[in-house]
């Protein structure tokens, strides 16, 4: 988690996503069936207030809903190879008490969340 003040100031974090399915064709599961796969994602968060929230609330390990819109950027690393990244730039961010089971489909830089919302214990 860092924030980066000047003329636009933002608050970027890291976000993992993880996807699970079961393989093999018997109706009948396993427990070695189960493959999970994890994704890291880039948010960032220019607008104002939701940025300084994300900044105090959201920390490792914490639970969070995400909308936004995917950004596509190059930049130069430190050995001058230009590299590629992808970034969420968030327009909305869930805290609390709720948590989100997410799955994500991206089609035309738009990110589809469905979710299925469970309450905490």
């Amino acid at each position: 988690m860092r924030q980066v003040e000047g003329k636009n100031p933002v608050t970027i974090f890291s976000l993992a996503t993880n996807e699970m399915w079961r393989s093999g064709d018997s109706e009948v599961y396993q427990m070695g069936d189960v493959s999970q796969k994890t994704t890291w994602h880039r948010i960032s968060v220019f607008r104002p207030g939701l940025r300084d929230v994300a900044y105090q609330y959201v920390k490792k390990g914490s639970r969070i809903y995400v909308e936004g819109k995917v950004d596509y950027g190059e930049y130069m690393d430190k050995n001058n190879v230009r590299r590629q990244a992808t970034t969420i730039i968030a327009d909305f961010l869930s805290l609390g008490s709720r948590v989100h089971v997410l799955t994500t489909v991206h089609i035309d830089n738009i990110i589809f969340l469905s979710d299925q919302t469970k309450e905490k214990a």
